[in-house]
């Protein structure tokens, strides 16, 4: 938990396909928060947000841009002498990466990106960090000077619900080689999940709509790659506690974009010409994208009457697409309608249904699980912006929820609320867990159980629940085993930690049961041989699991290192 050494904290939301960060100094009264909204790498000001992904040289796989990479139509024009790359004579060629966050969740593998070879996601996400890890730092010593970034600041990262321990320990390992973190296990970064932030984000609203101490309420977090979602209960004290498990999947606006290039790809036999076009002039490829949000999906309310068909101009939106179009009768086709792509209404809509449907579903699952006591449904994120996802969700749902709002700035609630957690530890008073936690032990072997298990000794290995899935727990609770020494000279203790989705278990090889990592508790305490009682106490209900451990006996405080598997 933080303390009073922090006076500033940074909230980080470190999207799929865009990210953000947040700051507040903690002595200020009104804890004003200010969202970052100028990127000097990009040349961008006044926006909240800059794209997900990375230019690498693609000989030296050195680091050349990140961010947003939309080129002025201006300095397009002033590239008269280029190579066939698109880059000034002489410039090494680029190459773009993104979506390579999609590799730590759950993401289904068709919609994971293929990395070049020679790159791992995992530098990627290191790349990316120490590129923002550099404006964090400029921006926090040029806004209050003096500040010790490694000793004042606390960092508050939010992940998406479905991250694993693992997916949290490897986003923790990366932090640290981005040189956001002074050492590997800082208490520095403290993790919230998305909708958790948001939650908090929204709790100024929940007053301001009359909710009172004991309402439920959703949070949608309606992203660009994926949409989390949370039922919360707002207690006293403007404290807010998980109330069902945290669900999500990854149906983000970026499924829309994805759809209109299935569109492309399908009507006009352009999926070659389109990924050469991304590989070798990803700034058109990204306006080309830029034009499809600002003239289609945002606008789109889903009703025919105020829609009027749209068209994209691609010889002006991305000239070099021309080049790759190697296909005689594609060409022909694209040429007679002078490059042009006209949108019409259904075509539109086809293209947000199924994304919107599966949204519909994972709400609809999360009030069946609740029994539909529900008072509010807040969509936050960048997608719910869109008139006709919110219309939709209004449609299906409002006979069960009164209250369907869109908080304002929905785009920054993540990042926003990240910082609010920060500022307040407190806020959080419950959450329920997604696994059940358990540690290998040796159990004698009886008769009647499965001969294969017995050991040499007459024992067998078993799984022993610690926590179990879906228990709502307190933030600080904790979770104990008491074990002996095997032998009266051993000067330390390993335990098996595992976590399962199933919520009863026998054995650590169960299905879908798989090894969280390793606990090890030094014993310094010899000389008192195996009449030593170890208790170790695990917390689950940090976005962290952290271990502690004493003698239960003389309450000698143990040294313990928990190494997550990953």
């Amino acid at each position: 938990m933080a303390t009073s050494v922090y006076e500033v904290v940074v909230g980080i939301d470190f999207g799929t396909c865009s990210s953000t960060f947040a700051y507040s100094h903690k002595s200020n009264s009104l804890s004003e928060i200010v969202t970052n909204d100028i990127w000097p790498q990009q040349g961008q000001r006044g926006v909240f947000k800059t794209n997900t992904i990375l230019f690498y040289n693609s000989q030296t796989w050195n680091v050349v841009g990140w961010g947003s990479s939309a080129i002025t139509r201006q300095e397009k024009k002033k590239r008269k002498k280029t190579d066939n790359n698109g880059l000034p004579n002489g410039e090494s060629p680029t190459l773009p990466v993104s979506l390579f966050k999609l590799f730590l969740g759950n993401a289904r593998e068709q919609d994971k990106p293929i990395l070049p070879q020679g790159l791992n996601y995992r530098q990627c996400v290191i790349d990316y960090l120490a590129e923002m890890t550099k404006l964090i730092k400029t921006t926090i010593a040029t806004r209050w000077p003096g500040i010790n970034f490694y000793k004042n600041v606390l960092i508050v990262s939010t992940v998406p619900a479905d991250f694993s321990e693992r997916a949290k320990a490897i986003m923790r390992d990366c932090a640290f080689k981005a040189e956001l973190l002074q050492f590997a296990d800082s208490p520095n970064l403290e993790f919230t999940t998305e909708p958790e932030a948001a939650a908090i984000h929204c709790i100024t609203s929940l007053r301001q709509l009359g909710l009172k101490p004991g309402a439920n309420f959703m949070i949608v977090d309606c992203g660009g790659g994926a949409v989390d979602l949370t039922m919360r209960k707002l207690t006293s004290n403007n404290q807010i506690s998980e109330i069902t498990e945290r669900t999500g999947d990854y149906c983000g606006s970026t499924f829309v974009n994805k759809e209109f290039l299935n569109f492309l790809y399908q009507k006009y036999n352009l999926y070659q010409s389109m990924q050469q076009l991304y590989y070798n002039h990803n700034d058109q490829f990204q306006y080309l994208i830029e034009e499809f949000c600002n003239k289609v999906k945002l606008p789109f309310t889903g009703d025919q009457s105020d829609f009027q068909n749209i068209c994209i101009d691609l010889e002006d939106t991305c000239p070099d697409l021309m080049n790759y179009v190697n296909d005689e009768i594609t060409r022909q086709k694209m040429e007679q309608e002078e490059w042009i792509i006209e949108l019409d209404f259904i075509s539109v809509k086809n293209m947000f249904d199924p994304v919107i449907q599966r949204i519909e579903w994972l709400i609809g699952n999360q009030l069946n699980s609740f029994g539909k006591k529900c008072s509010a449904i807040f969509l936050v994120g960048g997608f719910s912006e869109s008139v006709y996802l919110v219309k939709q969700v209004k449609q299906t749902f409002s006979k069960y929820v009164s209250i369907i709002e869109v908080p304002s700035q929905p785009i920054t609630a993540v990042v926003r609320g990240a910082v609010q957690y920060g500022l307040n530890m407190r806020t959080i008073q419950t959450r329920v867990l997604r696994y059940t936690y358990g540690v290998q032990v040796l159990k004698k072997w009886k008769k009647g159980d499965d001969p294969r298990r017995k050991t040499q000794n007459g024992l067998k290995f078993c799984f022993h629940e610690l926590a179990k899935r879906g228990t709502e727990v307190k933030v600080n609770q904790t979770f104990g085993y008491v074990a002996k020494p095997s032998s009266l000279n051993q000067i330390d203790m390993t335990f098996n930690i595992y976590a399962t989705t199933n919520f009863d278990v026998k054995y650590c090889d169960d299905p879908n049961t798989k090894l969280l990592g390793t606990l090890k508790i030094d014993l310094p305490d010899i000389q008192l041989g195996n009449k030593r009682l170890v208790e170790f106490y695990l917390t689950f209900g940090t976005m962290e699991i952290k271990a502690t451990a004493k003698n239960k006996n003389s309450g000698l405080v143990y040294q313990t290192t928990l190494n997550l598997d990953f």
